[in-house]
């Protein structure tokens, strides 16, 4: 019996008994790892999806550590790449469908993993029960043993029978512990199986929500497969357009290629110079409000520089007042100095007498016996002397305290002077002070007012726009009234936004105001002019094209701003700014720099072009040019002009050398509105190279300075025969400017540079690859005010055209035979 137990070891720990009753706990496996195309727990491959066929796509791997994963798979939502990316929405929906399909399959093997340790389980647990049972029919043998022993315990010896009944003892204390160890491993296994159901139920649940999700996403799939059969031949159609508009889609995408670099940096850039001039803005307010203060302060400053002004004059009149009085004191001191030398000098001889008196009369009283005639003549001259004695003395008295008084009133008068001297010299001081804070107050807003200008043309320069300047002539003798018949008159405002940028005109009663980028009155000198574009003119330095050129009527001083006339102060701007690219550039060499110039000048009389420094050119404008000259235009902005005469300069005497050659050679006739007026179109054109060998930087520029003909009126010029066809020209080839301007001012797709020489030459100019500023000049005549109104409207519509920021050309190019106009 003792050998049918089980051995004690076998019941001393649960977890041993579990591995001896065959229960195994399947480990938790990651979702989708037997569904990647390949075998699942070494069975055989996963089958392909539904519908998958066998060329279907491999379900991509998916792995699932719990119920988060499933929860954020079905929460998961399609996002197109657009609204309307249906094919998109598709595609993301079928990989959406395979994925659940494998989280679905992912549940079924879970599931069945858990039935399968679930029917295990129970087969533990009936295999416990079994054997339980056993030991506790095992336990009456053990009852009937005792009852046999105690029966028959006579026939069996007393120690044999005490060794039966400790084994017996002994294997029910096993037999007790073994169930003990069986009730608690029961126990254990019956908490597992609850906990075990509980998870079965609880994925069990989540199967059914995943069947759910998985028939709802079935139905979408489904709809979304109708519209991917919709959208299929919306497709279909759309990519038989997208072919028809591949030509023009590759010719966009070559050009946006080349512009893509440029306007990555441009947009940098402008965002760079946008910051600045915001803040050049903010700079530019500050400055106003304190040139505002600084005005006010140097009112102020002005009221007390009066007043300490008046104070001054009354102190310098107290302080001559005072000098006289102190002056006539003195000449009285000396006077009564003088006196009392005298005086003294007196008392001292009438002592002195005095003394010889005292002798002699010790002489007569030593002879008084002698006479008594002698004795008494003497007393009587003692006593005449002693009385003038007398006298004296109180005279002396007198002029001491006189003096005493004198002295006195010089020392309050010294005492004066020296308070007059030094309020004086804290007046003088309080007045040199006050003069430096007025020099520093005024030099303040001179550098404001010229840093105001230099932001307003960087703004200008960031805006893009033609920068317009307006000129008005003064009123010459031979000119009429300006108030005259027609009732028109000039005036500029003062307000402190509209001073030396706005005009007004009367006409007729009515009133027409302009504002441009600077107004120069009448009073305004060739060197003020010049001072407002000295810096447009340095950029043809750095790199830059830049265009001036001038505009108005007939006899509006065109000419004489663009060249003006002999001697230093009437020179124009042409020589001005020659005159300062020499002597800049002549500076610039101690930095590295090395420039070399060329020069060219032409007119357009009637449509033609004629080279003004051509060798043996005739200076008669009537004469037919022997060569055709054609202007053309590079893929790099530049223009040339076939066969034109280009000449190297050196200094401002070799420009100055061609500009009164091509003054002698340029077309001038004489018409009822002006004796020397300009019949052409004069175009004079410097080209600037330049070097710097120590950083390794060129840079190329153009300058292009033009006189224009004046626009005229036919009934008042009085032009016939040649000079009719003359003025016909010139106001065509100004009407072909103006389409110009207005087709760039109302962003047209096709603006008419073609349409005369004069455009076409321009093209570069104004169409956004230049600086470009325009001076219009008008006339102060009432006669005038039709062609005034026309030529400052024209400027306006010019101020508003946007023909972008010009670039600078800093890469070398080779030196063409032909001048680059820009």
């Amino acid at each position: 019996m003792a050998s049918s137990l089980p051995p004690r070891s076998s019941y001393l720990n649960a977890g041993t008994a579990r591995r001896e009753m065959g229960f195994k706990v399947t480990p938790r496996r990651n979702v989708l790892s037997a569904i990647n195309n390949g075998e699942a727990n070494g069975g055989a491959p996963s089958a392909p999806a539904e519908g998958g066929g066998g060329g279907a796509e491999a379900v991509p791997v998916v792995e699932f550590s719990g119920r988060e994963d499933v929860e954020g798979l079905l929460a998961e939502k399609m996002k197109g790449k657009s609204k309307n990316d249906y094919k998109g929405r598709v595609e993301q929906m079928s990989d959406y469908i395979k994925k659940l399909r494998a989280c679905i399959r992912w549940y079924m093997e879970l599931e069945d993993g858990y039935l399968f340790e679930q029917e295990k389980l129970r087969g533990a647990m009936d295999a416990e029960n079994t054997r339980h049972t056993e030991l506790g029919n095992e336990s009456k043998p053990l009852f009937i043993l005792y009852r046999l022993a105690d029966l028959v315990g006579r026939k069996i010896e007393p120690f044999s029978a005490i060794i039966f009944i400790d084994r017996i003892l002994v294997a029910e204390a096993q037999l007790s512990n073994a169930i003990k160890e069986l009730k608690a491993a029961n126990l254990d296994l019956t908490r597992r199986c609850e906990f075990l159901e509980e998870s079965f139920n609880r994925e069990k649940s989540e199967k059914v929500i995943a069947v759910e999700s998985y028939e709802k996403e079935k139905q979408e799939r489904e709809s979304a497969e109708s519209s991917r059969d919709v959208l299929t031949v919306d497709l279909e159609r759309v990519t038989h357009d997208a072919k028809r508009f591949s030509e023009q889609l590759k010719m966009v995408q070559d050009t946006n290629k080349r512009l893509q670099e440029y306007n990555t940096s441009l947009q940098q850039y402008n965002s760079n110079l946008q910051a600045d001039a915001s803040k050049s803005g903010e700079t530019i307010s500050k400055l106003q409000k304190e040139k505002s203060a600084m005005m006010e302060t140097m009112a102020t400053l002005r009221e007390c520089n009066n007043s300490i002004s008046s104070q001054l004059e009354s102190s310098r009149a107290s302080q001559q007042e005072a000098i006289r009085v102190k002056e006539e004191l003195r000449k009285e001191v000396e006077c009564l100095r003088a006196e009392l030398k005298q005086v003294r000098d007196d008392r001292d001889h009438s002592v002195a007498q005095l003394n010889n008196l005292n002798i002699e009369l010790a002489d007569c009283k030593e002879q008084i016996g002698k006479s008594s005639k002698e004795c008494e003549s003497l007393s009587t001259k003692v006593s005449a002397l002693e009385e003038t004695c007398n006298t004296q003395q109180e005279q002396i008295q007198t002029f001491q305290k006189q003096l005493a008084v004198a002295t006195q009133k010089l020392k309050l008068a010294d005492v004066t002077a020296i308070e007059a001297m030094t309020g004086y010299e804290e007046q003088k001081e309080k007045i040199k002070y006050l003069e430096e804070r007025l020099a520093h107050a005024e030099s303040q807003i001179v550098e404001g007012d010229e840093l105001r200008k230099k932001l307003h043309n960087t703004i200008l320069e960031l805006k893009g726009n033609i920068r317009v300047f307006c000129r008005v002539r003064p009123l010459l003798r031979f000119d009429g009234d300006s108030n005259g018949p027609e009732g028109a008159s000039i005036s500029f405002p003062t307000s402190v936004e509209s001073t030396g940028r706005a005009i007004d005109l009367m006409n007729q009663g009515q009133k027409l105001s302009f504002s441009y980028d600077k107004v120069f009155d009448h009073s305004a000198s060739q060197e003020d002019v010049f001072v407002e574009i000295s810096q447009l003119v340095q950029s043809a330095l750095d790199g830059y094209k830049v265009c001036i050129f001038a505009y108005g009527q007939t006899g509006s001083g065109k000419t004489y701003t663009m060249m003006g006339r002999p001697g230093i102060d009437q020179k124009g701007i042409i020589p001005r700014s020659l005159e300062q690219i020499f002597k800049t550039s002549q500076s610039l060499e101690s930095q590295g720099w090395e420039y070399s110039m060329q020069a060219s000048m032409l007119e357009i009389y009637n449509e033609t072009i004629r080279d003004l420094l051509a060798p043996g050119r005739p200076n008669s404008f009537e004469m037919t040019p022997s060569k055709q000259y054609t202007i053309k235009h590079d893929s790099h902005g530049n223009t040339t002009v076939s066969d034109l005469t280009i000449i190297d300069v050196f200094s401002i005497a070799d420009v100055t050398t061609l500009l009164e050659k091509a003054s002698q050679s340029r077309s001038v006739g004489k018409t009822q509105m002006n004796e020397h007026s300009s019949r052409s179109h004069f175009v004079f054109t410097l080209k600037i190279s330049g070097a710097n060998e120590s950083t390794g930087q060129h840079v190329q520029g153009v300058l292009n300075l033009i006189d224009l003909a004046g626009s005229e009126r036919l009934a008042k010029s009085g032009s016939t025969g040649d000079r009719l066809k003359e003025t016909q020209s010139i106001n065509k080839s100004l009407s072909a400017l103006s389409d110009v301007i207005f087709a760039i001012a109302k962003g047209e797709d096709h603006v008419p540079f073609r349409n005369s020489k004069l455009t076409y030459l321009l093209q570069p100019c104004l169409g956004g690859d230049s600086k470009t500023l325009m001076f219009v000049n008008i006339s102060p005549e009432a006669s005038s005010v039709g062609e005034t109104v026309c030529s400052l409207r024209f400027a306006s519509r010019v101020n508003a055209c946007e023909i972008g920021i010009p670039r600078r050309q800093t890469q070398a190019r080779s030196f063409d035979s032909r001048l680059s106009y820009g």
